[in-house]
């Protein structure tokens, strides 16, 4: 039993095991993966040296309007950064087209808006709606167009205004 120890014993000091917490990965970092494909990943350090993630910019939110006239002329306009500025741009194309008396029917900020039209003017006017697609929007306004007893509604106009992007 005795020369089993020393056998032991003297195989251990042949055959050294470095032990690593990291394995195969430098330091401040921990193998990932099996199956013959690994990789290292970073350890995450809860100190207060690490460095907090900065934003890179900021999304700034864009205005749309829509101008009409009462004989029907329309100027549209979207991702403005002001109401106002949208509101001008709206009117300025409903001019530039032949309304005379054109007004803001509509600002929106951040959102879609459509513009449907009835065939018939007696049963009403125009019919804006707004919802968070474009698709939703035309859907709604179409419903309340036809709810209005008009049979034959067209889509004059739809779009979104979407947010830019300001890099700092």
């Amino acid at each position: 039993m005795r020369v089993f120890a020393v056998v032991c014993a003297a195989s251990l000091g042949a055959f050294p095991f470095v032990a690593s917490a990291e394995g195969r990965c430098p330091p401040g970092s921990y193998p990932i993966g099996g199956q013959g494909v690994g990789g290292c990943a970073p350890i995450a350090s809860g100190g207060g040296d690490a460095q907090e993630a900065r934003p890179t910019g900021r999304w700034i939110k864009t205005w749309g309007a829509i101008a009409t006239s009462s004989t029907g002329e329309v100027g549209v306009a979207i991702e403005k950064l002001s109401k106002s500025d949208a509101a001008k741009e709206a009117v300025s194309q409903c001019v530039k087209i032949g309304g005379r008396d054109c007004e803001v029917a509509r600002a929106y900020k951040n959102q879609c808006i459509a513009l449907i039209s009835p065939a018939t003017s007696e049963r009403g006017g125009s019919v804006i709606s707004s919802a968070e697609t474009e698709q939703v929007a035309t859907q709604l306004a179409m419903k309340d167009c036809t709810t209005r007893g008009s049979t034959g509604c067209n889509k004059l106009h739809s779009a979104c205004t979407k947010p830019l992007f300001e890099s700092f």
